[in-house]
């Protein structure tokens, strides 16, 4: 797979063709899906969902919140088809309080929303967290690539 900092068991760093991925997920995610694409895409952009905001009298101050998807996938354009999160699951110990918090403040914020990518063997089940879709129809969109619309995997 990669060279000597792909032992990621533990939680270590994988680098690959000069990135730096958080996990041996995502790494995977990087080689099998999105290097070779043919799209253009970011890794770990960095955005500010909230400022530093001074609390009133002096009494101290609350520190911004910023996030960075692990993908953006674009369109030849530059808008943006995907912003992804790769995740171990789509359940509670794969998506903590946390990311869903942040993923509701960047699509607030940046007007897109997040898409939790988990990877399987051959593809990767994807879910669109905050945004609401019908009771009925609640499951994973199964995809082997970047051709589809992230409100074909509307869920939660």
């Amino acid at each position: 797979m990669a060279g000597p900092t792909a032992l990621n068991k533990r939680g270590n760093k994988v680098q690959i063709d000069g990135f730096v991925f958080d996990s041996e997920k995502e790494a995977q995610f990087y080689q099998r899906f999105v290097k070779d694409c043919g799209l253009p895409f970011e890794i770990h952009p960095r955005f500010k969902l909230t400022e530093l905001t001074e609390l009133p009298g002096g009494g101290g101050k609350i520190s911004q919140i910023a996030y960075s998807p692990d993908f953006i996938i674009k369109n030849y354009d530059g808008s943006w088809l995907h912003v992804i999160d790769v995740k171990n699951s789509h359940g509670m110990y794969g998506i903590d309080q946390s990311n869903k918090l942040r993923f509701r403040l960047f699509a607030i914020k940046y007007g897109h929303p997040v898409e939790a990518v988990v990877v399987r063997a051959r593809d990767f089940k994807v879910i669109t967290q905050g945004v609401t879709k019908p009771l009925n129809d609640k499951k994973p969109l199964i995809a082997r690539d970047f051709d589809y619309h992230w409100r074909d995997a509307t869920n939660y």
